[in-house]
């Protein structure tokens, strides 16, 4: 025990955190969610406990997200929120100051970046670097970065869809949009309600949107049965959804998110643009496992789009990566000193 290693990479998802420690892989996948008592300001609960909470709660507790966006809305929950986590992973006994890998939007402010690195430190941290997340996105999905060919990520998360175009180790081309797996649960929300006059709550959507979700019409009509409330009569009632419906919902966000992948395609270098035709975009991210969006991705710019494998995850596996090699870490990382 004595030798465990200090070294964490922290995804800092909207929805999801996760913490890789170095020579032990991913420990912990939790909902970005706190639970707190509304009176005292005591955190009651964090990640899967904090979320089961969510709309079941008393007046004087509220559970939050203190992400919104892929950037820092609560100050203080997300400092709970990543002391709690780590000290489950490490044992209080051993937790001496580590050193830390947080991944960020590529489209954050300064302001908003030292606020990370501010809710880092006042984690406990000794070292904070920075990341962002299409670069620790392109390593975990084994992309090839540091060659002097061109290379495009897509990352679908739940806060922020990043797109970047890499080349040489470095991102030539990046941008950044606040629509992504949250945004379209909410449109999921707000269609069902304007056309079947029911109210559903965020898991419900979330549900429907990864069980019969598809970013293009599908040869097969699936259906899904969700519970919600009746906007007129006040009571429960049990609808049936179509995934023709959740794509209705979802479509313009999803050409939202087209829009900004073709500025970026607009905005890359001939030389490099050549290479992307040649080997690719690559999807990650939970939001790229919705049914058919590398085929509509496709379609509508013209290239191959592929899947990388276990997309969840990829930025946190680029996380480690970086840990493991302290020149990948040099090269990619924005920010290390207090």
């Amino acid at each position: 025990m004595g030798i465990i290693s200090k070294d964490i990479g922290i995804d800092l998802g909207t929805s999801n955190i996760r913490i890789h420690v170095k020579g032990r892989g991913m420990v912990l996948s939790e909902p970005s969610v706190v639970a707190i008592n509304k009176i005292t300001g005591e955190i009651l609960a964090v990640g899967n406990q904090a979320k089961e909470m969510v709309g079941r709660t008393p007046d004087n507790i509220i559970a939050v997200k203190p992400l919104k966006d892929g950037v820092i809305a609560d100050f203080e929950g997300t400092r709970m929120l990543i002391q709690t986590l780590i000290s489950r992973v490490i044992p209080k006994s051993l937790f001496s100051k580590p050193r830390l890998v947080v991944s960020i939007p590529s489209g954050i402010t300064d302001v908003e970046e030292r606020a990370v690195q501010g809710v880092a430190y006042k984690a406990g941290a000794k070292d904070v670097f920075l990341m962002e997340e299409a670069m620790a996105a392109a390593i975990g999905a084994k992309i090839k970065v540091e060659q002097p060919e061109g290379s495009m990520i897509v990352d679908l998360g739940g806060g922020t869809s990043e797109m970047a175009v890499l080349s040489l180790g470095g991102i030539v081309v990046t941008n950044s949009i606040k629509v992504a797996g949250d945004k379209l649960d909410r449109d999921i929300i707000e269609y069902i309600k304007q056309n079947f006059n029911v109210i559903i709550g965020e898991g419900e959507a979330e549900e429907v949107k990864k069980q019969i979700g598809a970013a293009t019409a599908s040869m097969t009509e699936e259906k899904m049965s969700i519970k919600g409330r009746n906007l007129t009569t006040g009571l429960p009632q049990t609808i049936t959804v179509t995934t023709d419906d959740i794509n209705k919902a979802m479509k313009d966000s999803l050409y939202e998110i087209l829009r900004v992948i073709k500025l970026t395609l607009e905005e890359t270098p001939p030389e490099i643009a050549s290479d992307i035709m040649e080997r690719g975009i690559v999807l990650s991210g939970g939001c790229s496992q919705i049914k058919n969006i590398d085929r509509f991705i496709s379609e509508e710019t013209g290239m191959p789009v592929f899947l990388a494998e276990d997309p969840e995850t990829c930025v946190l596996k680029g996380l480690g990566m970086a840990l493991d090699s302290i020149e990948i870490l040099k090269k990619t990382t924005l920010a290390r000193k207090r």
